[in-house]
């Protein structure tokens, strides 16, 4: 399928890293949280409040599905929290190789601290909750990775760099 899909915690850079490597690949760009809010018409904080978790992930697994059947030669930036399922990690791997853009804790406070729209991160001490979540999720990041790239102290012509030099050939 050619498609090459970013993975990671969210704020680790999958939405803006996708949209400059898309430009540079001359490729289309899909991020399946925006493809869910086109398809719910409503944001991802209104479907958690109203319908929770579990139907957001469902509506994640659903989406991925569809792309295996329309997704060609594409980059794919996911939310931070699909690949926590083996299902969603195996459609992954299907639809083409996966990087996993992982960054520390601190560095994903500081790009996301201001930001309300997260619903993970509207509690008490965010900063916490993102190491818990990182700590967590890290191994299924690493599961559904071909490769992994450490963002940290890097420029995003630098991580594009990376990406072109473990892509397998496009």
């Amino acid at each position: 399928m050619g498609n090459v899909i970013l993975i990671g915690f969210m704020g680790c850079g999958k939405s803006t890293v996708g949209l400059r490597l898309s430009y540079r690949l001359r490729r289309t760009i899909i991020d399946t949280d925006r493809e869910i809010e086109k398809e719910e018409s409503r944001t991802i904080t209104d479907i958690f409040a109203t319908d929770g978790e579990a139907y957001f992930r469902d509506r994640e697994t659903d989406c991925l599905k569809r792309l295996k059947s329309s997704a060609n030669n594409q980059i794919i930036s996911v939310g931070g929290g699909l690949p926590m399922r083996e299902e969603n990690r195996a459609l992954l791997h299907e639809l083409g190789q996966v990087f996993y853009l992982r960054a520390e804790g601190e560095t994903i406070y500081e790009r996301v601290k201001d930001d309300t729209k997260r619903p993970l991160l509207q509690v008490e001490d965010p900063l916490a909750r993102i190491k818990t979540l990182i700590t967590e999720r890290d191994p299924y990041y690493r599961a559904a990775a071909d490769v992994v790239i450490t963002v940290d102290g890097k420029s995003f012509s630098q991580i594009l760099d990376e990406i072109e030099e473990n892509a397998e050939p496009m």
